[in-house]
């Protein structure tokens, strides 16, 4: 399911702090009867609020893992990791948590589908249903608020699960490869309409991705992983214009060139677009 946290609260509204991630020496492992696997070394990170981080990074490297810590689904071996100011030891309430399939219930529709957030969290239903019904408008879903996922197409369906995330206005959004499953023509269209709701709500996003270009073109900065155990091994500014369409930031000397460097870094393996 895209977003079942239940836990700590967090700091006041007006009060949250400017970094909204905090990640300090983290370290996670994971112990089986055959074998000992470490995810992650070493870890540090700082996001700031309202800022949209991409990691990259080889398959099987810990970009997921280091998600799920972040939203208190996995703990870590060693290391802090802060939200909103508060350490996290447990599943978060005030983050929303996009992954790859829509996870959406076959027999509801668009905007029931949405909703599930509000019951799962016993929101307000009458604010629950505006929000609701603004999200469907931002996301360009009206006229779809009755349709079941099997009627919508898989860029609708994950349009759906974005608005299911965003319904209770998490000042976090992350986000693990959402755009994976779709094709080329389809994924551009959703990172552009990504592009536009993170503008209009002021989110903080984090997306994990293997797409290079998907990467430079959301994000304001791009981290970049070492195969595992996922190291840091280099943040990249992005220092594209904060409103970017799509064509033009593709052909711009400026993302041509990052594209590059990340790639070279990454040692041009086939699984980075």
């Amino acid at each position: 399911m895209t977003e079942t946290m239940t836990t700590q609260p967090s700091a006041a509204a007006g009060q949250r702090p400017a970094t909204t991630i905090d990640i300090k020496d983290l370290t996670c492992r994971f112990s089986s009867k055959r074998k000992r696997t470490t995810a992650l070394v070493d870890v540090s990170l700082s996001v700031r609020a309202g800022e949209f981080v991409s990691i990259v990074g080889p398959s099987g490297c810990g970009k997921s893992t280091l998600l799920k810590i972040v939203a208190g689904l996995v703990p870590p071996s060693s290391g802090q990791v802060k939200l909103l100011g508060n350490e996290v030891n447990g599943p978060q309430r005030e983050i929303g948590f996009a992954f790859q399939r829509a996870a959406l219930l076959e027999w509801r529709g668009v905007r029931a589908n949405i909703l599930l957030q509000a019951e799962m969290r016993n929101l307000d239903k009458r604010a629950a249903a505006a929000r609701a019904d603004q999200l469907i408008e931002l996301t360009g879903l009206t006229g779809f608020e009755s349709a079941l996922p099997h009627e919508l197409s898989g860029g609708m369906q994950q349009r759906v699960a974005l608005c299911r995330a965003l319904l209770h206005e998490p000042p976090v959004l992350l986000m693990d490869e959402p755009f994976g499953a779709l094709d080329a023509l389809t994924r551009e269209h959703m990172n552009v309409e990504l592009h536009r709701i993170w503008r209009e709500t002021g989110t903080t996003v984090v997306l994990v991705t293997h797409s290079i270009a998907e990467a430079v073109y959301l994000g304001q900065r791009v981290v970049v992983m070492t195969p595992r155990p996922g190291r840091i091994e280099r943040v990249y500014d992005v220092d594209l214009p904060a409103v970017r369409e799509y064509g033009a930031t593709m052909s711009s000397p400026t993302f041509e060139q990052l594209a590059r460097e990340i790639r070279a870094l990454l040692g041009a393996s086939g699984q980075h677009g």
